[in-house]
């Protein structure tokens, strides 16, 4: 596991863009795994910028997202197919065939899920996989549980990711209570992984997940196990684990 620090959010996002770009770059026909949150969103800015300048072409790129809300249709804002078009895809040349969210609106959960872990299979396997982490630990809505899931799966979202999450809708009446979400192993499968963290709230899991023990109380904990994970963070987050990286 390799640690990267910056000095603030604006500087984690440039260098964990660098690395996504680079992964462009070096194959431009490659797979990535993109999340949604507040986290990705300045280095989806950053690749912007850049495509507009001329320096990234995403023609050729297939991307796979981890996960998205179970009841909301593609044209809600809050959904994250609206999220990805709105901060990333609208902006770039990406080919919208090749750019998968899970479908929040297939009723039947068996369904949803299956379809979803067919379209990975169907892209050949991710190369690199883009993470945030919530403060529970967890990666994509996997959330703390007894086991890790495997493949892609309907959550019950933990009452402090309803909570976090609330501030994004009109009431708390609103804010969904259960996703579709890429599983532990799926994520572990990818070749890559990049997690970005940032801010003084990260710093207790980001020392639980990367210093902690492996537990599926702490999902994000199983990267420690992952053979190629680079956590790019600023000071704030990296603040418990300052003299150890």
């Amino acid at each position: 596991m390799r640690f990267v620090k910056a000095k603030d959010y604006n500087d984690m996002s440039r260098k964990a863009a660098n690395i996504i770009s680079a992964q462009v770059i070096l194959r431009p026909d490659c797979v990535l795994g993109l999340a949604t949150g507040s986290s990705p969103v300045g280095l989806y800015q950053c690749l912007i910028e850049w495509y507009e300048k001329g320096d990234l072409d995403f023609s050729g790129v297939t991307s796979v997202n981890l996960d998205e809300y179970r009841g909301l249709p593609h044209d809600n804002p809050q959904s994250y197919y609206y999220f990805m078009n709105d901060h990333l895809f609208s902006h770039i040349n990406t080919d919208p065939a090749k750019t998968h969210v899970p479908d929040g609106m297939i009723a039947d959960a068996g369904e949803a899920c299956s379809q979803y872990d067919e379209t990975i299979r169907s892209t050949g396997g991710v190369d690199l996989q883009l993470l945030g982490m919530g403060h529970n630990g967890h990666i994509g809505f996997n959330e703390p549980d007894e086991e890790f899931a495997k493949g892609t799966h309907c959550v019950d979202l933990a009452q402090s990711t309803i909570d976090a999450n609330s501030r994004f809708f009109a009431s708390r009446e609103e804010v969904p209570t259960q996703a579709y979400t890429m599983g532990i192993q799926t994520i572990m499968a990818a070749k890559k992984i990049l997690v970005v963290v940032s801010g003084a709230d990260k710093a207790d899991i980001v020392e639980k997940a990367f210093f902690g023990p492996i537990t599926p109380h702490v999902p994000a904990s199983i990267l420690q196990l992952h053979a190629d994970v680079t956590v790019v963070g600023d000071e704030a987050a990296f603040a418990k684990i300052a003299d150890r990286i």
